[in-house]
């Protein structure tokens, strides 16, 4: 399984999360930091990198 490193927009630590595979691209998924366990969003666009927002921003 591939997974791909994003950074929590609330408390800034990296963590890996399993990447959807080629055809589930562009998609959302919810989400909570491994770390400090606040929810967010993780985009997986069709081309490039994961990145996050804060459920908030959504």
């Amino acid at each position: 399984m591939e997974t791909e490193t994003v950074q929590c927009p609330s408390c800034w630590q990296l963590f890996d999360v399993p990447s959807p595979g080629d055809g589930e691209r562009p998609c959302e998924v919810d989400y909570d930091c491994f770390v400090c366990c606040r929810p967010l969003v993780i985009h997986f666009p069709s081309d490039g990198e994961a990145f996050t927002s804060s459920l908030a921003d959504s």
